[in-house]
């Protein structure tokens, strides 16, 4: 794949919008398909204002240039000279391996085919296709233009010289790619789930209040959004169902268990901003909850919230999801972390991360509190560092 690659993307909406502009904007002709007329118009006006104005702001040469690498189309067979298309449309298994198996009716068997799902088994995608070993992730995140992580993650049938292909590709587009295994949620979805998950446990057992438990993670804890401010950002019709997904293809581990206060506000309605009412309230005029900004307490809830991250990330390492280097860009280039989650725990000492999970495992006798086998090993061998504990095993 080369400047000269022809690029297909599957799905006009936002996330697919964007991995064009970033396609088009690396060289490559782009072509978009939809079969939603209004969503490939809403795309190319979009295009063409924020096109617009990165040329006003020097970010962009020429915005001309990129528009017209950008093409727009509800023929699937427009795609036959692609070779590579991305498919970033719903998350759902069965309409996706649907797509997969018409694509490979569209496009020559050197073609490239990507899904950019966050949470969806790639090897099940791939099992759709008469040629699997062309089948892998590639999982931006969203906005795509601004965001430079990638998750590159291969099925167990994808040709391994794809991967290094596809890293190579990426990285030509500006991206920060890293190569997950093909596990639920890959990287940045598994690993920061008990950002989400512990602090609503924390706001439900009435320890602390919503706005009190955002205030710490951001002032006490350095994070750029507080759990219940990106559940609202994100949307509670994507994060919930992501959080959900996870939870069933772990065959229900409850370290994973959703929230029943996350899924009432997905059955009002209450998405979060797009919906202007989520954990916090969006209308115009609307009052705001005040933290009670009290430190003893807020430093409780960083360390129990991290401790729960570094686990997660610990136990990535131990079953190899990922490299070190690799997880530790996920989550500071996915999810803009303050830091790398194994550097925090080298930081904080693993003997402190296993004592505090371990008290609570004590507390509550739940599985969802059991630290990672890495985290005790490291302490055992009086190892500080997580990856050192790795490689001595």
């Amino acid at each position: 794949m080369n400047q000269e690659t022809i690029i297909g993307v599957v799905g006009a909406g936002a996330m697919g919008a964007g991995i064009a502009q970033v396609a088009a904007t690396a060289g490559h002709k782009v072509w978009v398909y939809d079969t939603n007329a209004a969503a490939l118009q809403r795309a190319e006006k979009n295009h063409e204002v924020l096109l617009q104005k990165l040329a006003q702001k020097g970010r962009i040469e020429d915005a001309e240039a990129v528009l017209k690498r950008l093409h727009y189309t509800d023929n699937l067979n427009e795609l036959s000279n692609c070779r590579l298309v991305i498919e970033a449309i719903i998350e759902n298994l069965e309409i996706k391996k649907h797509v997969f198996g018409a694509l490979e009716q569209q496009v020559c068997d050197e073609c490239i085919l990507a899904t950019n799902t966050s949470s969806l088994s790639v090897t099940s995608i791939a099992s759709a296709c008469r040629l699997p070993n062309r089948v892998l992730g590639l999982h931006f995140f969203n906005p795509a233009p601004l965001m430079a992580l990638v998750e590159v993650v291969p099925a167990i049938q994808t040709d391994a010289a794809l991967v290094t292909e596809a890293k190579e590709l990426m990285q030509h587009w500006g991206k920060t790619p890293v190569i997950a295994k093909d596990t639920p949620g890959f990287i940045v979805n598994r690993v920061a789930r008990p950002f989400y998950g512990e602090a609503i446990r924390i706001y439900e057992e009435g320890i602390a209040s919503i706005a009190t438990i955002d205030w710490a993670m951001k002032e006490l804890g350095g994070f750029r959004m507080g759990p219940f401010e990106l559940m609202d950002y994100i949307g509670h019709d994507v994060n919930y169902v992501v959080t959900e997904t996870v939870w069933q293809s772990f065959f229900y581990d409850p370290r994973y268990k959703p929230s029943f206060s996350q899924k009432r506000l997905l059955e009002a309605g209450w998405l979060g901003r797009k919906s202007g009412r989520g954990f916090y309230n969006y209308a115009e005029g609307a009052e705001q909850p005040q933290p009670e900004k009290d430190l003893k307490i807020g430093q409780g809830i960083v360390d129990r919230i991290l401790a729960m991250l570094i686990n997660e990330a610990a136990d990535a390492l131990h079953y190899n999801i990922a490299s070190a280097q690799d997880l530790e860009l996920a989550m500071t280039k996915g999810v803009n972390y303050p830091k790398g989650l194994l550097a925090w725990a080298d930081e904080l000492g693993t003997a402190r991360v296993l004592g505090l999970l371990d008290s609570l495992f004590d507390i509550y006798h739940e599985e969802r509190y059991r630290a990672s086998m890495l985290l005790r090993m490291a302490v055992a061998k009086g190892q500080k560092a997580l990856n050192e504990a790795m490689g001595a095993n």
